[in-house]
């Protein structure tokens, strides 16, 4: 998947989670979560410019978005602890959980491509694949970006309505 893609797909998979967020009175908790999600939601694709690192090597990895959301959660609970004294762990475990999510999404999103992905690396690099598009498809990548904005304003008018 490109750039577009990968935020559609993300948005696609926040969507329900964002609005049960919201619906049970965290707003705030939600629109952050989304803010993170699309902020990460390309973060994999950074071994494009790192050299001698795989594209769809180890930044495409269940190891790299947990490690993403513990150096993402980590840094915020230092943070916390320096500047309140008493880090909201309740936050500190959101953070992590939807950072590690960011990543995870951006994983599916390239299991979709024939090329797809070794999520389980190191304990296989077995390639997983839903052989559903090419990545380069503007077509594909356009419509998950559609869908993702779609998910994204029925989760707002749900919680509008509901909430």
């Amino acid at each position: 998947m490109y750039q577009l893609g990968h935020y559609g797909i993300t948005m696609l998979a926040y969507a329900p989670v964002g609005a049960s967020v919201a619906m049970a009175g965290e707003e705030v908790l939600a629109i952050l979560g989304a803010v993170i999600c699309l902020s990460l939601s390309t973060l994999p694709d950074a071994d494009h410019q790192i050299p001698l690192i795989e594209h769809r090597g180890i930044t495409h990895t269940l190891v790299f978005a947990l490690l993403v959301g513990a150096v993402i959660g980590g840094g915020l609970y230092l943070a916390l602890e320096v500047v309140t004294g008493a880090p909201d762990t309740t936050l500190v475990t959101f953070v992590f959980a939807v950072s590690a999510f960011a990543i995870v999404t951006h994983i599916l999103g390239d299991a979709l491509t024939p090329m797809g992905v070794a999520p389980l690396w190191p304990l296989t690099s077995r390639r997983f694949t839903l052989n559903v598009t090419p990545a380069k498809n503007r077509l594909a990548n356009y419509g998950l970006f559609v869908l993702g904005v779609g998910a994204s304003v029925l989760a707002v008018m749900t919680v509008s309505a509901l909430g």
